[in-house]
């Protein structure tokens, strides 16, 4: 054991680990929950894939009350960094609006209208392939959450084969990931880095938005030819009627949307806006559906507790990123992710002094890349399970299942950086 580490950090090192596992557990404690039904309540609450991470990282604040003391315990709580996990939840609930999400739909029904495919293939397409790119704009988040309540209403409920809601699971999570490379704020892994490397969205686009954007394109085109068949005849290609929607309040509601992501870094500014908000939907009830308020605390909670158990991973993270050939460690970046937050491998790549363009590439290319491989790898990726798992038998998504569907889209995109 190097001399340097200390009792809170491998406590915090153990936390972390045995919060992966529980990750992968989760389908467990959904048994459990049906053959001991007197404890059916806390198994469900643990067998919540957006509950685990914010549980350990109460563990781990209980370790650190017990071995540093009450001050020590607290004043490392408020050091994190919270603006992230509540970004994610006031993005998540805006972009879920009804007038938005209507909006959206209208684009791409417009769109799928002039693709030669079948309508229900070509908007699965366009949730697959044109939405995620839009994360570079509206933020990953925002994206996620439109593209996820997308494929709910008109395929994962219209009883789609587990097959295809997995592997349409896995290549969302994959082009949300790196459909966000466009620019240079949308992506929590690049916003990492993009202040103290001096990248901007010119720079981006460059190096990488437009082999993302290849990436995405080739996955979406390959997985929509693949299902052809079956989404042709399980999909709904077209939104059903309903009272339109003035466009008046639409444009109010994309206004707020844009006012929180260009005010991302500002939680007292984005939280004003959000309260904002929460005043307008009361006052024009009519044009608006339940709030995803719930999924969106989950999906908050979860981050949070990544922000507090990642908090102590530098000693082991950091001399693995160090002092490594480029491909290695592209290769070990996108393996990294699969285990903890992308932003917090780029976080910490970003502190290490003197490094070489070739690293800066490596690291964010290998990054975003794995931001598919599992629930964890990327911070939008909980919202989309938050939306999605309705569809799977007991609301639960399996984490190997996952990771084996993200192997064909993340091959797509390692060899879109790789070589291109």
């Amino acid at each position: 054991m190097p001399p340097t580490v200390t009792a809170p950090e491998l406590v915090a090192a153990v936390c972390f680990g045995l919060a992966v596992l529980h990750t992968f557990s989760t389908g467990l404690f959904a048994r459990l929950a049906h053959s001991q039904p007197r404890h059916a309540g806390l198994w469900h609450l643990l067998g919540e894939v957006e509950v685990v991470f914010g549980f350990w990282a109460f563990v781990l604040f209980a370790a650190l009350f017990w071995l540093t003391g009450q001050a020590a315990a607290v004043d490392y709580v408020e050091g994190r960094n919270f603006t992230e996990p509540l970004f994610v939840f006031v993005i998540m609930v805006i972009a879920a609006s009804r007038p938005i999400l209507v909006s959206v739909m209208q684009l791409v029904d417009s769109l799928a209208g002039l693709l030669p495919n079948a309508r229900p293939v070509a908007v699965f397409f366009l949730c697959l392939g044109l939405v995620p790119l839009l994360g570079s704009v509206i933020t990953e988040p925002a994206a996620m959450t439109l593209a996820a309540l997308m494929l709910r209403d008109r395929f994962f409920s219209q009883g789609l084969s587990t097959r295809l809601k997995y592997a349409a699971l896995g290549m969302l999570f994959v082009n949300i990931s790196i459909g966000g490379t466009l620019t240079h704020f949308a992506a929590p892994p690049v916003l990492m880095v993009a202040g103290p490397w001096q990248w901007t969205t010119p720079f981006m686009f460059a190096t990488f938005g437009w082999k993302a954007a290849l990436a995405v394109m080739i996955n979406a085109s390959a997985l929509s030819l693949l299902f052809r068949r079956e989404l042709t005849a399980k999909g709904r290609g077209r939104e059903a009627g309903g009272e339109p929607m003035p466009l008046t309040v639409a444009g109010i509601h994309m206004a707020f949307l844009v006012g929180v992501v260009v005010f991302a870094h500002h939680p007292v500014v984005f939280m004003g806006l959000f309260l904002f908000f929460l005043g307008y939907t009361t006052a024009y009830a009519r044009h608006q559906s339940p709030l995803i308020l719930r999924e969106g605390l989950l999906v908050a909670f979860f981050l949070a507790g990544l922000v507090v158990l990642g908090g102590l991973q530098q000693w082991w993270l950091q001399p693995l990123l160090t002092g490594i050939e480029p491909t290695a460690l592209f290769f070990l970046a996108t393996g990294l992710t699969a285990i903890t937050d992308n932003a917090a491998l780029t976080y910490l790549a970003s502190l290490v002094q003197g490094v070489s363009d070739e690293f800066k590439y490596a690291i964010v290319a290998g990054a975003v890349t794995g931001g598919g491989l599992s629930i964890i790898a990327n911070a939008p990726n909980p919202a989309g399970i938050a939306i999605l798992k309705v569809g799977f038998e007991e609301q639960a998504v399996s984490p190997l299942k996952l990771l084996v569907a993200a192997l064909a889209p993340t091959s797509v995109a390692a060899l879109a950086f790789l070589l291109l």
